[in-house]
């Protein structure tokens, strides 16, 4: 006997499930944006410029309630715009600039002045007092970090020593993501996660909690820090207190580059990313074990997942690759815009024996000389404005070699693949050059926001939005790949980064007289 068949004339369907977003919220350095980030829809964003300040040479600062504002007006229009399309919004992630920091009163939720940005460099001759008596191996042993202005530790104690803030249980201290998500949560929660608090230089990298030594040589209060809790997972709700909708989870937070290595899906041991912008990072896989102090290195956690995996991360900070392509418009007029570099150094099969070291404030990763100084090597009558093009490009593939090299011999892991983002990241020709000088395939993803991606993945995978990380695995698209050459000319990538590396010898040290 056939079962009855249903009557379907006279019954509704359900109305199919909202589909869900995830907003990741981005503060940068220069301005915030809010992006709603979908399983299998294209993205909108918001986007908020906030004000610099330069009290003195040397000093940059922001307004923490401007940031607050600029972060509500783009999550508000945001939310605006997903709900118009009739979707909901699963969760919120946060990602940010690190090492910047401040201090604020949890009564009133009013900071005591600016936050100090993580460029400023008001304390470094306090740094160079740790490292004359002798705390330098300590440091880098607990918390993975070399002694520099660069990280939120001496900032802090610079803030506590000269502006009048009363140490009690009213204070609270933190990076931007533990002020976000203070205000995100009507002041019901004070905490960070592992990947920014790594940065602070008061975080135990192995223990994965504050560090009472480093707290005690640097003044700073234990008690006014936020509890530190997985970079994936539930921090708590938003409230309609703080003027944005009630009850949004807050379930992932990020310092900005962990963020972007998340959103590149390098889940494995090996894997890399470099973000080729102003100057690059490049932060590599290293497992979940925490490599010992590596020189030149800087050993971050990357993440924390829910289920307590923690991911750890060695990092290499570049100071000059898009910054060069600048300086040939700018500085030199070679080109009249930033696009133009690419065709012009593809122009000439090389660089005619050309080398450019852009040392302009010193190297970076992994030589961490700030007496180096920008070098040219090599000109001769022939050479044009087309190779000193190319000499730019190839610096870029050469200094992220240097790190990656580095990185490699330090933690023993071999390099699998390289992901790459930026701006610079659009040219071919320097994806090409990359993957040749490193030796492995070059990938470059269709969605270059990948630190915006970072956040709303590990807010997503803490609800269920992406349940696993295979699933986050497969939203990452790809947009072209680069093979490494072999041969002939695989010999002569080899002479080229031998003469890279001597023409660097050549910019180290200069200003040390």
């Amino acid at each position: 006997m056939s079962p009855p068949m249903s009557d379907t004339s006279t019954t509704a369907s359900a109305p199919p499930d909202p589909r869900p977003c995830v907003i990741a919220i981005d503060a940068g350095t220069t301005g915030v944006r809010s992006r709603a980030v979908f399983t299998d829809a294209p993205s909108v964003s918001s986007y908020r410029e906030f004000a610099q300040h330069y009290p003195e040479p040397g000093q940059v600062e922001h307004d923490a309630v401007e940031i607050w504002e600029r972060v509500r007006e783009t999550l508000l229009d945001v939310i605006d715009q997903v709900t118009a399309q009739g979707a909901t919004v699963a969760a919120i992630g946060i990602t940010n600039q690190r090492e910047t920091v401040l201090a604020w009163s949890r009564a009133t939720g009013v900071p005591y002045g600016t936050a100090i940005v993580w460029q400023d460099r008001r304390t470094a001759g306090r740094c160079d007092e740790l490292t004359e008596a002798g705390a330098l191996p300590r440091v880098r042993e607990i918390t993975g970090l070399v002694l520099d202005p660069y990280f939120s530790g001496t900032k802090v104690e610079w803030l506590l020593a000269n502006r009048d803030i009363p140490v009690t249980d009213d204070l609270a201290i933190g990076t931007i993501d533990s002020w976000l998500l203070w205000n995100l949560t009507g002041g019901e929660v004070h905490a960070t996660d592992p990947s920014n608090a790594s940065r602070t230089m008061l975080f135990d990298i192995r223990t994965l909690g504050w560090s009472a030594e480093m707290c005690d040589l640097l003044h700073v209060p234990m008690s006014a820090l936020p509890t530190v809790m997985p970079s994936s997972g539930r921090f708590g709700v938003t409230s309609d207190r703080c003027g944005v909708p009630d009850g949004i989870p807050v379930s992932g937070i990020a310092g900005d580059q962990q963020a972007a290595l998340f959103g590149q899906a390098c889940f494995v041991p090996g894997t890399a990313k470099n973000t080729y912008g102003t100057g690059s990072f490049v932060l590599m896989n290293v497992g979940d074990r925490c490599p010992p102090p590596t020189e030149g290195m800087l050993t971050t956690v990357a993440w924390t997942l829910a289920d307590g995996t923690t991911a750890y991360a060695l990092e290499g900070s570049i100071f000059v690759t898009g910054a060069a392509i600048q300086w040939l418009r700018d500085g030199l007029s070679i080109i009249d815009s930033s696009p133009e570099v690419g065709p012009l150094a593809a122009s000439v099969p090389d660089t005619g024996g050309v080398y450019l070291v852009p040392a302009f404030a010193g190297l970076g990763s992994p030589y961490w000389d700030p007496y180096a100084r920008g070098t040219i090597v090599g000109i001769t009558r022939g050479t044009t404005r087309a190779h000193l093009a190319r000499a730019t490009v190839e610096a870029m593939a050469f200094q992220t070699r240097d790190v990656v090299d580095a990185m490699v011999a330090a933690s023993g892991t071999p390099l699998l693949e390289l992901r790459v983002d930026g701006g610079a990241s659009v040219m071919d020709l320097l994806m090409q050059l990359q993957a040749d000088q490193l030796g492995v395939v070059v990938r470059r993803p269709k969605d270059q926001e990948t630190t915006a991606l970072g956040a709303a993945f590990l807010a997503g995978l803490a609800e269920g939005v992406w349940p696993s990380l295979d699933s986050v695995t497969s939203r990452w698209e790809l947009d072209a790949e680069f093979t490494p050459i072999d041969g002939d000319l695989a010999v002569f990538t080899a002479l080229q980064y031998e003469q890279w590396q001597r023409a660097v010898e050549r910019s180290r040290h200069w200003a040390s007289s």
